[in-house]
């Protein structure tokens, strides 16, 4: 919405481009995003089992919006912060806003959950109950499950002047248990923790169903347990009971710089993130005053960090309902597949798929196959798109092949996050076996990877690997491979540069790209770049690689105001960007800018955007969507008409202040026209997508598109999984 003192501005005065109401708060921005995911649970549309994915996607991206910004945004207030960001709004403001758009959200997404979603489950014979609901028969079996299997693990903690009130975990769920002794007539307060190594809704067998046609029937592990605290209180009367749960910071405190030992400091870091500050406290709707405020008290909270729900509490939870096998509630599955030119390579799909038989393979099998794919590479650039594109079938077999091949002589490589039985680092230990020079940045501050990227670092360094933490103030999120391989007496060098993490678990969800190249320039580029992540280099130029901190952010405005540039001259300027998020106020500036002087911009932007599209005057020619969807929009790429000689990037970096001055990123471009023509391609793709894009109106909400009249539907996924299939049968490709 244009505001009045816009509507005031005459006509000769000039724009004020840094005016805070030409930029969205980023928080609240967020949030949208997040809303965005909810409304995937809501549309019915979306198979019944994946809107309880969504539901399950929302309450988890909440946690950890609260565990991270929520609670850097209270560390402002407690330190006296006062000024706001590009928008004006103070830290203080922004916690109050953050209550006030979210209260309605969450009271709705839980009425939906306990009114709607559960009805639609029991017409496909899911039955999630209550306990109260269940017949004297299941009651029995659940009581009898208590007493064999929950009861020993069970540890009630009394409050009292002789029991201090309990630690109380991050996102567990409790029960805050009042009691009264009956001979004292003292009421008291307990607290019962729900352990988690148990699953948290448990399923009755199959004899104790109501019908044959029933395909589960359980109840919230929370419900057998509050149905049986006599057995855990003896003697006292039970007054009342209400699940909790607490939501703590969980932002490392760490000064990397003065970090002696970059793993031990953050492995103590991790250790001190459970005992966080509280942000956030969940109850269930009716709660004692009194009782809540004990809770707030002992947890040092005000009433704006208390979210009072209805029915059941952590739906993140709901995650577990994908497992029932009723194909018909879900998604039609999708199979990643091995792209055309990657079909020329060994067929043996199965040998990447697990390690078990690669070990009894010879030197000639690796060398022929690692010859074929390299040879492949050689001729032309390629590129993959995951997960359209087999993850297995691509980027794994590229690194398990460069660790068997004895030609290779070295692979460097980052790892920002990986699965927990990461092949990738199965493959990285056996080229460190295989006598090569591997040498791997883990980034120890990947956000919750922590713990598991430390593990995977000691492993690789026991082989001999030589594993690098990154540099001093910098996380470092680029996603690149050098393979260094001796051929015919010279040296060539092969590089993967991509979008998303290393995960082949990840790669099935996450919408990603990824370049193969041996283009000398960026192989040179890469070894400079690793040089500064395992050395003491200061490297500042480079061929050409787009590298933060040092030049991506000089380039990206320079191809901005170029495009103005053209405009101004009398030339057409067109840009469109595809991130995860875009933030900067320096780049959003030149991004008006160049609206103002005419250039056509189109931003496919997933999660946050703090650019106001549509403003009269400032960002008539900016449109902006978001695509949501089955799978998560993960890729970035860019690209800049420079008058009818067009240039595109793909790469790991958003347009976000932390991206471009606190990390270490590179943004690769893509010269090979036949890859400009399908990234071309993908864009108008997703810009034509009448399904699952959502329009940024200029008052900060989305609208989401719907088809016309008369007009098929284009949803993203749907059109690329189909063009995939299609260009498979069109080169006659095996099909699995």
């Amino acid at each position: 919405m244009t505001s009045a003192k816009s509507s005031r501005r005459k006509a000769s005065e000039p724009i004020d481009l840094n005016d805070p109401q030409y930029y969205f708060n980023r928080s609240l921005s967020w949030l949208e995003f997040n809303k965005r995911v909810l409304h995937e649970a809501y549309d019915p549309r979306t198979p019944l089992l994946e809107r309880l994915k969504f539901m399950a996607i929302f309450s988890t991206n909440l946690d950890e919006f609260f565990m991270v910004r929520v609670a850097g945004l209270q560390q402002q207030v407690e330190s006296g912060i006062l000024q706001g960001g590009a928008d004006g709004m103070p830290p203080a403001e922004q916690l109050q806003a953050v209550r006030q758009y979210l209260i309605p959200i969450v009271t709705e997404q839980h009425r939906y959950f306990d009114q709607e979603l559960r009805s639609l489950l029991a017409k496909e014979a899911i039955f999630l109950n209550r306990f109260q609901e269940l017949e004297p028969e299941q009651q029995s079996y659940l009581n009898h499950y208590f007493q064999a299997q929950v009861f020993p693990v069970l540890t009630p903690l009394a409050v009292d002047p002789a029991h201090p009130f309990p630690y109380i975990s991050s996102l567990s769920l409790n029960l805050a248990v009042l009691i009264r002794d009956p001979d004292s007539g003292q009421e008291r307060l307990a607290r019962v923790k729900v352990p988690n190594r148990f699953p948290r809704f448990i399923p009755l067998p199959q004899h104790l169903h109501s019908s044959e046609a029933t395909h589960w029937v359980g109840v919230p592990l929370e419900d057998i347990i509050a149905h049986n605290l006599n057995a855990l209180f003896p003697g006292m009367d039970i007054q009342s009971y209400f699940v909790f749960r607490i939501t703590r910071s969980a932002d490392l405190e760490l000064e990397t710089d003065k970090a002696d030992d970059l793993l031990i400091a953050i492995e103590q870091e991790i250790r001190k993130r459970r005992f966080g500050s509280v942000v956030r406290l969940e109850v269930q709707r009716g709660i004692p005053p009194l009782l809540k405020q004990t809770l707030m008290e002992e947890m040092d909270l005000e009433e704006i960090d208390v979210y009072e729900l209805d029915g059941l509490l952590c739906l993140n939870d709901l995650f577990a309902f994908m497992a029932l096998p009723l194909p018909q509630c879900k998604d039609v599955e999708w199979h990643p597949q091995v792209p055309p030119s990657f079909q020329r390579v060994d067929e043996r799909e199965s040998l990447f798929d697990t390690t078990s038989e690669i070990t009894t393979l010879g030197t000639d099998y690796w060398e022929a196959t690692a010859n074929e794919l390299f040879g492949l590479i050689r001729e032309r650039d390629l590129m993959v798109h995951h997960p359209y594109h087999s993850f297995t079938a691509t980027v794994q077999r590229f690194i398990t092949l460069a660790a068997h091949d004895p030609q290779v002589l070295a692979i460097k490589m980052t790892l920002y996050r990986t699965s927990g039985d990461s092949p990738i680092v199965s493959a990285l230990i056996k080229a460190a076996e295989n006598g090569k020079q591997v040498a791997v940045l883990v980034e120890l501050k990947a956000r919750f990877d922590e713990e598991n990227n430390i593990l995977w670092a000691r492993k690789l360094e026991k082989v001999g690997v030589h594993v690098v933490y990154g540099v001093p103030g910098l996380k470092t999120h680029t996603k690149t491979v050098l393979v260094v391989r001796q051929e015919a007496g010279q040296i060539r060098r092969y590089v993967h540069i991509g979008t998303g993490n290393y995960n082949p678990k990840t790669a099935g969800l996450y919408e990603d790209l990824g370049l193969f190249s041996c283009r000398p320039e960026l192989g040179a580029d890469l070894t400079e770049l690793f040089n500064v992540l395992t050395g003491y280099s200061r490297q500042r130029h480079y061929r050409k690689l787009l590298v933060a901190p040092v030049t991506m952010r000089e380039r990206m405005l320079a191809l901005i105001h170029r495009e103005t540039e053209h405009c101004r001259n009398g030339r057409p300027g067109r840009i469109i960007a595809k991130m995860n998020a875009i933030t900067d106020t320096q780049l959003i500036r030149a991004l008006y800018e160049a609206s103002q002087a005419g250039v056509e911009i189109d931003l496919i932007i997933r999660g946050m955007c703090c650019l106001r599209p549509g403003v009269p005057g400032v960002s008539d020619r900016v449109r902006v969507i978001s695509i949501i969807g089955r799978f998560l929009e993960h890729s970035r790429i860019f690209y800049f008409g420079n008058n009818g000689q067009p240039e595109y990037f793909i790469g790991s970096a958003d347009w976000r202040s932390r991206n471009l001055d606190r990390r270490v990123e590179a943004i690769a471009p893509i010269i090979e026209p036949r890859i400009q023509q399908e990234l071309q391609e993908l864009l108008e793709i997703m810009l034509a997508d009448n399904r699952q894009a959502w329009e940024l109106q200029p008052d900060g909400s989305y609208r989401q598109r719907h088809p016309k009249d008369g007009e098929p539907e284009r949803g993203t996924h749907a059109v690329l999984m189909a063009r995939t299939l299609k260009e498979l049968q069109a080169n006659d490709c095996h099909l699995p």
